[in-house]
This record gives structure tokens, sequence and C-alpha cells, in this order.
């Protein structure tokens, strides 16, 4: 009877603890970003603190939900807003019903660290519109605000530095009058925008987006303080350098002194007192 003999290998193949390979070790899942997500009460309001990345990938998921439920609501907060908040209650209340409030400024910064929180970024909406504008392409937005005027340069600046979204159409602000209101909101629910970008001020555009939302045909509406202008280009900007250091406020001031006296040079100490008194509470 023949021998068995075992099978002939390649020359080329060793299989010798040497010459195998290491295991590759696995590494572990990165979390998706939602998980890291965190807020922080200030003065009784819950701000999410997120990157303009984060912010910017969280409203174009709100846009893609569409009108399945009333329009969502996103709002800034700075040192004079969360003074309004605290100071009554009704509009504390219309904030809390937002979907995102997010941080403007370094007044809020100074708040969130007395609570151990270190903001990731400024997410003023002056910075985080046109982020979102110049995203995504194949949205629409309206813009309403400011008076007739600055809209109209305002919108005209826009159709040309965001050329991948198309504006859906502009009004002024001033309509408080319940018919001016009606007629708006079919203006706005017509052009069937992606995003409704409201500067009217605080609290007056929360105020007027919080109560309107259940008639407004649109996925998304952000209160954009006084953007229009710096678009019109009838207020002029902070440079960066002074945005990055914290003291556009005072920037501000000094271009706006008799409109901003009041913010800055009472409100601001009044703000970080409140702000003291939220650690303390807390």
């Amino acid at each position: 009877m023949s021998q068995l003999q075992p099978p002939t290998l390649p020359n080329d193949t060793l299989f010798t603890a040497t010459t195998l390979p290491p295991a590759p070790i696995a590494s572990p899942p990165s979390p998706p970003p939602w998980q890291d997500d965190r807020a922080v009460q200030l003065l009784g309001v819950e701000v999410t603190d997120v990157t303009r990345a984060r912010a910017v990938t969280l409203l174009h998921e709100m846009i893609d939900w569409g009108l399945d439920e009333p329009m969502r609501c996103v709002y800034f907060v700075n040192a004079h807003t969360l003074n309004l908040a605290d100071a009554d209650p009704d509009y504390r209340d219309v904030l809390g019903r937002a979907a995102y409030v997010f941080n403007d400024g370094t007044g809020v910064r100074w708040a969130a660290r007395m609570k151990g929180v270190r903001l990731r970024d400024n997410l003023c909406g002056t910075d985080l519109a046109p982020l979102l504008l110049s995203s995504t392409p194949g949205r629409r937005y309206f813009l309403l605000g400011a008076d007739e005027a600055t809209i109209r340069r305002a919108a005209a600046w826009a159709e040309m530095r965001f050329p991948n979204w198309a504006l859906a159409g502009f009004h002024h602000g001033y309509v408080t009058e319940p018919e001016a209101t009606d007629r708006i909101i079919d203006e706005i629910n017509t052009a069937r925008p992606d995003v409704l970008l409201v500067g009217m001020g605080n609290p007056l555009q929360e105020r007027w987006l919080d109560a309107n939302r259940p008639r407004l045909r649109v996925p998304v509406g952000i209160g954009v303080g006084g953007l229009f202008d710096f678009w019109a280009e009838t207020v002029r900007r902070a440079p960066a350098w002074i945005r990055r250091i914290g003291y556009e406020w005072a920037w501000r001031l000094l271009q706006q002194p008799r409109d901003k006296a009041r913010r800055y040079l009472l409100g601001n100490p009044a703000f970080l007192l409140r702000a003291v008194r939220d650690r303390i509470r807390a």
C-alpha cells in the first residue's frame, strides 16, 4: 500500500509565527455627533451648546423633516436677551418653546463658565445665517424685517452672495397689525421657503415667530436680530479680530451710542449679577 504524502504548498507560502501579520486592533466606533450635544440652563433658558458646523447640520435636519408639524423656531440669546427673559416669564416661555436656543456673545460664555461649561462656539445669527445659506444648495429662504429700503438692499446683497439658495421673497418688518400679519403670512406661505429669517430685534422677533408658527407653512424660522442692517451696509460689522476677542458689543456701542448705551452700560453689569445669582441657586 502506498504511503499518503502531505500536500505540497507553493514555496512562497510559509505559515510561521514570524510571518503572520498582526491581527488588526479594532477601534471603538465614534459616537454619532448628536450623542455629544449638550445644553446648559442659563437664567431659566436652555441653551444648546454645539459647534457652528453641528448647528448648520441641525438646521438642515429640521428642514428635511418638512411640514409634518408646526414651524420649528431657532433663537439666539445674548446678555440682553437673557436679561429680558429673566424679567419677563412670558418671554422666557417663548424661548423655551424653541427647537433650539444658541448662545451669542461674551456675557453668555461667562455665565456658562460660572456653571462649569465652556461653550464650544459663539453662534450668533449674524455668523450662522451666512454659513447656512452657503451650505447644501437647492434650498429657498425668505427675509422678513427692517424697513422697506433696508430689506430691499439686504435682499439684493443676499441674492448675489448666496447663489446656491433661492431668494423666495422679502418684506419689511412692520407687520404688527393683524391685517398686515395675515397678508405677510399668506405671502410667505405662497413663496414656500425652507427657511424664514426674521430680523425685528428682541423680543419682538421671537414673539412674532412663536405667535404665528402654527400658521406658517415653513419648516424652520430663525430670529436673526440686526442681520439685515449688516447686509444692507447701513451698520458696519466689527472687524474679525474684535469679534474674536469678544468685544463686538463695544464696537456696536461706539457706532450707535444712543441706541445701545442702556443695553450695554447698564445691561451688562445687570446680567453679570443675574448670572452670579443663577449660579448660587443652581
